[in-house]
């Protein structure tokens, strides 16, 4: 798997990579790619703007970095579902509930992700798109296809667009718990205490996926 950082940011305590990258991670969160400066990461990690340039070539690759530390722990999540025992539902319901956890915890992480969909990243959406969204593709086409086999899944469901449409629905959820526009948005669909009441999304969602699946 590629990396973005030199080998001097390896060789850095694990304390200080956590630091600088947290600072990374607020800057691009709230001011997105194009409008942040090195210069203000640098303060807030409190290092040099010239040590900035020892572990990163340029802030696209501390950028990248920043994606994909967000990505190994989301594939971490993933894996560990998949891992579980459980039926497709049971399955989808987890990744609801870790949806919720994953963005409370990381909302900033998430606002990154957010950027990077938006068109002026696309030279590095396309690749990034690439390497993200291919694992959950495989993985959902694969959970629907196993669990059509064994009669829990409609039998003219596709699985690919069944895979495209689970995605997308996490996708949306992730974001309503960690960008202001989301939650707005969550909140005039469902109501102004859409946030009240996890459970009750919860239970809403699982009964749209199974009438959807079964």
């Amino acid at each position: 798997m590629a990396t973005y950082h030199t080998p001097t940011f390896e060789r850095l305590s694990a304390a200080k990579r956590s630091r600088i990258l947290k600072a990374a991670t607020g800057e691009f969160a709230s001011k997105g790619f194009q409008g942040t400066n090195v210069n203000t990461i640098a303060a807030a990690a409190g290092i040099s703007v010239g040590a900035v340039y020892k572990y990163f070539a340029s802030k696209e690759d501390l950028f990248l970095t920043v994606v994909d530390m967000g990505y190994s722990a989301l594939d971490k999540i993933l894996w560990e579902i998949i891992a579980d025992e459980g039926d497709i539902f049971q399955k989808i319901e987890r990744l609801l509930r870790a949806a919720i956890a994953y963005s409370r915890e990381n909302p900033e992480i998430v606002q990154v992700y957010l950027n990077m969909t938006t068109q002026g990243l696309a030279y590095l959406s396309r690749d990034l798109s690439g390497k993200i969204e291919t694992i959950a593709a495989q993985y959902y086409q694969s959970l629907v296809a196993a669990f059509r086999s064994k009669g829990l899944v409609a039998s003219d469901v596709d699985e690919r667009i069944a895979a495209f449409c689970l995605d997308s629905l996490l996708l949306i959820f992730q974001f309503s718990y960690a960008c202001t526009y989301y939650q707005e948005r969550l909140k005039i669909f469902v109501g102004p205490q859409a946030f009240d009441d996890d459970e009750r999304l919860i239970r809403g969602l699982m009964q749209f996926i199974r009438r959807a699946l079964s």
